[in-house]
């Protein structure tokens, strides 16, 4: 799923127009971005939580020459998925 099914999902539920609906969407996934860059939590219940941690400094390996590299910390978004969505057929 991309997020233009997302949008035409929208469209089809609620019978807004496509500009309206793609408005929407992006405004929502502006905000979780904006929230997660300030280091915030998003909950959204029934479906999941979205955080950021801390990664540590690694060593990894070039796929083509095998040599190592030093990866550098940094912060990554988790996702623990909800009871419901766990719980899929």
């Amino acid at each position: 799923m991309i997020k233009l099914d997302i949008v035409n999902e929208v469209v089809n539920r609620t019978g807004i127009t496509k500009t309206k609906a793609e408005m929407a969407v992006e405004t929502v996934f502006e905000s979780m971005k904006r929230a997660l860059s300030q280091g915030e939590r998003i909950e959204l219940r029934g479906f999941g939580i979205f955080n950021v941690r801390p990664r540590k400094t690694g060593i990894g390996r070039n796929p083509r020459t095998g040599d190592e590299v030093e990866i550098p910390p940094g912060k990554a978004v988790r996702f623990k998925p909800g009871k419901e969505l766990q719980s899929l057929p």
